[in-house]
């Protein structure tokens, strides 16, 4: 069964930031920089928040908001839900369904250890599915 720590192991356990003073647009920027679709909130050592495409969308445009003018504490989502490195995929995906979550920060022992999206928890889940097939496939032919 294929965890978090797996997906980590694969894409690296890099973690895009912002702090809850930056302006919605400076973090917009980095988002695009890094082609990514959501960053940690952090305030010093600690998890803040997380601030995502969607906040933007329902929090600033949708509200005749600018991003020049608007600080990302006074839109990011403060309620933030994580996963621990033992997780399975499969209950990452069923939270993120459940949920409609589409990024979670991993944590471990209290520290964020990295960040997945919903895209990597499929990717992850579609790998472990075909190495189950393959593997079926060769019991059933008799290959060894």
């Amino acid at each position: 069964m294929r965890t978090v720590a797996h997906i980590l192991k694969a894409k690296g356990n890099l973690i895009y930031s912002t702090a809850p003073e930056s302006t919605v647009y400076d973090a917009l920027r980095l988002m695009a920089e890094k082609d990514v679709g959501a960053l940690l909130v952090m305030n010093g050592d600690s998890v803040g928040g997380i601030f995502s495409e969607r906040d933007y969308a329902r929090k600033v445009i949708l509200k005749g908001k600018t991003s020049k003018d608007t600080l990302v504490r006074e839109i990011m989502s403060e309620k933030v839900l994580y996963v621990t490195p033992e997780q399975s995929l499969e209950e990452c995906m069923a939270i993120m369904t459940e949920k409609h979550i589409r990024h979670f920060p991993v944590m471990d022992g209290g520290k964020p250890a990295g960040f997945i999206s919903i895209g990597d928890v499929v990717k992850g889940v579609i790998s472990q599915q075909q190495f189950v097939i393959e593997q079926l496939q060769k019991y059933i032919t008799g290959a060894r």
